[in-house]
């Protein structure tokens, strides 16, 4: 499932738990993940799905559900 995998990168570049991470999580407000750290996980995200995320696509996602829904409608395209 793309949450799981998203999951995976996220803990990987930020050095958290699994467990820290839901749909309802806030990238910036919960995880404390600054622009670079989005920045890495965006394209961590764009490697393992292969699809690109232009910038101003990528700066409106608030919640990991965001991230979720774009990349589970980039990969139907």
């Amino acid at each position: 499932m793309v949450f799981e995998k998203i999951r995976e990168l996220i803990v990987d570049q930020l050095g958290i738990e699994e467990d820290e991470i839901t749909m309802n999580t806030h990238l910036m407000k919960d995880l404390e993940a600054d622009s670079l750290d989005a920045v890495e996980i965006i394209m961590a995200i764009e490697d393992e799905f292969g699809i690109e995320v232009p910038d101003e696509d990528a700066e409106k996602f608030q919640l990991i559900s965001d991230i979720v829904k774009y990349v589970e409608e980039k990969i139907e395209e």
